[in-house]
C-alpha cells in the first residue's frame, strides 16, 4: 500500500511538473515571409537567437549530395560586414557560444549570448541571411573541414556507415537514400556557381523561421528584428518535388562490409510514415517497450537473461516524409545475427498479438511525461522545439500539446501499429559485416 501511495504521489508530482511546463510564445510574420517566434523566460540572463531553414539533404541534386551539410559550415565563413574567420571571435569575445546542425529536412543555426547581446545576435543572423560571402577560398577551406569530419565520424568510426547503408537500401527513389554528409566526390566536382545558386534558392526569409528565446524585452526585440530583417528581399518560393516510395512487400536483403569492425551487426529496418503522423508517435512508444533501458523486453531477454547479445536496440528514425524503424544488435559468443533476428521477431509477434500489461503501459506513460519535461527543461531546447514544430510540423503549439497525443495512445493502438508496420515482408535485413580481412577469427 505504501509503495502504491508513493507511486501515485510521484505520478501526481510529475503531472504537475508537466503541466507547469506550458511554453508561452508569440509568433508573427514579416512582409518578406520570415516567420518569427518569441519566447520570454527571465529565469536566467541568457538569450538564444536561432534560425532554422527548411533545407536538408532531401533537397539536394542526387549528383550533388552533401550540399546542405556543407552550408552548415560554409555560412560561418563570413559576410560582407563580418570578416572571414571573425564569426567565432565575435561570439566568444561577447561571452557567447554558437553552433549549427543539419538533418535530412532542415538546417539549424543558433547563438547563446548574455541577454544584453541580443542586438548583436540578431545583426549577425541577418548578416548571414543578407550578405553571405560565398567564394572559392571559403568553399575550398570548408571542403577540407567536411572531409575531415567524414573521416572522423563515418569512414574511421566503427559502425559509422550504418545509417548510410540502411538508407541506400531501403529508399529507391526518395532523396532520403543518401546520408546528410553526402559524397565528397560530389562536393569536389561542384562549381562555385552551384554553391551560390543553392544559397540563393534555400537560404531565404520565406524558407526560414527566426526564434528568440530567453531573457529579453519583446518590444525591443521586435524593433531590432524589423530593423535587421525587414530590408532582406523575399526569395522565390521553394518548389519541392514529391517522391513516393512503393510499399515494401518482400524482405530486402543487402550486405555492407565495414573495415572498422570485428563483430557483425544485426540490422532490421522497416519503412515507416512521416514523423507528423500519430502512428510515428506510437512507434516511438514501441521502441521504448522493446529497448529503452535495462528493464526493456529486448535488453532483459537477450542481454541479461540469455546473454546472446552484447548490445540490442530499437529506435524510430523520424523524418518529415518517411521514417525508418531500426532494430540492431551485436551477437555475443557463438550466437549469430540470424539468432538475434529470430529472438527479436518473437518479441515483435508478442506486441502484435498481446496487449502490453497495464503496469508496462503506465511505465511507458511516465517515461514520455519525463521526456516531455526534459525536452523543454532548457531555453536552448525550447528554442529548437519551437522552430521544429513550426517548420516541420506546421503547428508551433505542439510544443504544449504533443504530450497529449502520447497520453492518448492506447495499448490497443500499440498492438495494431506493430501489426501494421513491423512484419518480415516489410523490411530490410542488412548483413552489416566486417570487411573480409577484418572478420573475427
Amino acid at each position: 500500500m505504501k509503495k502504491s501511495l508513493m507511486a501515485l504521489g510521484s505520478l501526481l508530482m510529475l503531472g504537475s511538473v508537466a503541466s507547469a511546463q506550458k511554453v508561452a510564445f508569440e509568433e508573427y510574420k514579416l512582409d518578406n515571409g520570415l516567420h518569427v517566434i518569441l519566447h520570454q523566460d527571465k529565469s536566467a540572463p541568457v538569450v538564444i537567437t536561432s534560425v532554422m531553414y527548411h533545407v536538408g539533404s532531401k533537397d539536394e541534386n542526387p549528383q550533388r549530395t552533401g550540399f546542405a551539410h556543407f552550408f552548415e559550415h560554409l555560412l560561418f565563413e563570413g559576410t560582407k560586414n563580418i570578416g572571414r574567420g571573425d564569426w567565432f571571435k565575435i561570439v566568444t569575445a561577447n561571452g557567447g557560444n554558437n553552433n549549427a546542425n543539419t538533418t535530412e529536412d532542415r538546417t539549424y543555426y543558433y547563438e547563446v549570448f548574455p541577454s544584453n547581446n541580443l542586438q548583436l545576435a540578431l545583426w549577425m543572423e541577418s548578416e548571414r541571411l543578407m550578405h553571405p560571402v560565398i567564394n572559392q577560398i571559403g568553399v575550398d577551406t570548408q571542403n577540407e573541414v567536411v572531409k575531415e569530419e567524414k573521416r572522423l565520424r563515418v569512414d574511421n568510426q566503427p559502425y559509422g556507415s550504418l545509417i548510410a547503408a540502411v538508407k541506400q537500401n531501403i529508399y529507391k527513389v526518395h532523396p532520403y537514400r543518401w546520408a546528410p554528409i553526402g559524397s565528397m566526390e560530389h562536393l569536389d566536382a561542384a562549381t562555385l556557381e552551384e554553391f551560390q545558386a543553392f544559397n540563393k534558392k534555400f537560404y531565404t526569409t520565406n524558407n526560414a523561421v527566426l526564434v528568440v528565446a530567453g531573457d529579453f524585452d519583446p518590444a525591443q526585440a521586435k524593433t531590432w528584428i524589423k530593423d535587421y530583417f525587414s530590408p532582406i528581399a523575399k526569395g522565390a518560393d521553394v518548389q519541392r518535388q514529391k517522391f513516393e516510395e512503393a510499399p515494401i512487400t518482400e524482405t530486402i536483403k543487402a550486405t555492407y562490409q565495414d573495415p572498422n569492425i570485428q563483430i557483425p551487426m544485426m540490422v532490421a529496418t522497416y519503412r515507416t510514415p512521416s514523423m507528423k503522423t500519430r502512428d510515428a508517435r506510437v512507434l516511438d512508444m514501441i521502441s521504448s517497450v522493446l529497448s529503452d533501458g535495462k528493464s526493456s523486453r529486448l535488453y532483459k531477454k537477450m542481454v541479461d537473461d540469455k546473454k546472446m547479445a552484447l548490445q540490442i536496440g530499437a529506435f524510430n528514425y523520424s523524418q518529415e516524409d518517411y521514417g525508418m524503424y531500426i532494430l540492431y544488435g551485436l551477437p555475443m559468443g557463438k550466437n549469430t545475427t540470424q539468432d538475434l533476428v529470430k529472438e527479436v521477431d518473437e518479441e515483435i509477434v508478442k506486441l502484435q498479438t498481446e496487449l502490453i500489461s497495464e503496469k508496462d503501459y503506465q511505465k511507458l506513460q511516465n517515461k514520455f511525461e519525463n521526456q516531455y519535461v526534459n525536452a523543454n527543461a532548457s531555453v536552448e531546447g525550447i528554442a529548437e522545439n519551437l522552430a521544429s514544430f513550426y517548420l516541420l510540423y506546421g503547428d508551433v503549439n505542439l510544443i504544449n500539446t504533443e504530450i497529449d497525443i502520447y497520453r492518448s495512445i492506447t495499448r490497443e493502438e500499440i498492438r495494431e501499429v506493430a501489426k501494421k508496420y513491423l512484419n518480415p515482408n516489410q523490411r530490410l535485413l542488412l548483413d552489416y559485416v566486417p570487411a573480409k580481412d577484418k572478420a573475427q577469427n
